[in-house]
């Protein structure tokens, strides 16, 4: 996701223009999502960031309202679908678990885009986004558990505990970061949060 924003924040780093396609659109949505809100999501202000005309835009949308449907979809394609399968290539569960809810939180901190679908969970686009990802990020998580051990219940218990305690991190690191330890700190107060999470009750 990381490549993918910039590449939308800066489209005229490689030099020659190239033929958008509607990923490059849904990127910048996103790129603009994450910097101010779904409000920020504006047909000619995205066409000057991805140096062409409105005319690309209605190529591939009907308008804005399926940019922000395929931005969306990129978002828990990149977000959820794409972490998942990264996580998938290691083979212990207790080291996936540790793998992902590190790699997580820095991502979180360093890109305001969950903060800002979070903040415009009222509409109802992103609120049925927002349900997706949250159910299948929590059920993977619990998944994890499951492999650790746990009962199916205590399981989703767990997954629960784990992702609020993710967002809960999330939102604390936007509005008040000096509150959260940095550096090794963060890594060593993060693993003693997932300690917790798999001691047996």
């Amino acid at each position: 996701m990381d490549m993918a924003l910039q590449r939308a924040r800066d489209p005229r780093g490689s030099g020659a223009r190239q033929r958008l396609t509607a990923q490059d659109w849904a990127d910048a949505a996103l790129a603009a999502i994450g910097e101010g809100g779904l409000a920020a999501v504006a047909v000619e202000p995205l066409a000057v960031r991805l140096g062409t005309t409105k005319g690309s835009f209605y190529w591939h949308f009907a308008n804005r309202d399926a940019l922000i449907e395929a931005a969306l979809a990129r978002w828990e394609e990149l977000g959820t679908e794409a972490v998942i399968t990264e996580m998938e290539t290691e083979p212990d569960p207790g080291k996936r678990l540790r793998r992902l809810l590190l790699r997580s939180t820095s991502q979180a901190a360093e890109d305001p885009l969950e903060v800002s679908l979070l903040a415009t969970a009222g509409q109802p686009r992103v609120a049925a986004a927002l349900a997706r990802v949250t159910d299948r990020r929590i059920g993977y998580v619990a998944q994890l558990f499951t492999e650790l051990g746990f009962a199916e219940d205590e399981a989703r218990r767990r997954g629960l505990l784990a992702y609020t305690a993710y967002l809960g991190h999330t939102q604390l690191g936007h509005a008040v970061p000096q509150s959260l330890p940095a550096g090794a700190a963060r890594d060593h107060y993060l693993n003693g949060v997932i300690d917790t999470l798999v001691r047996p009750g």
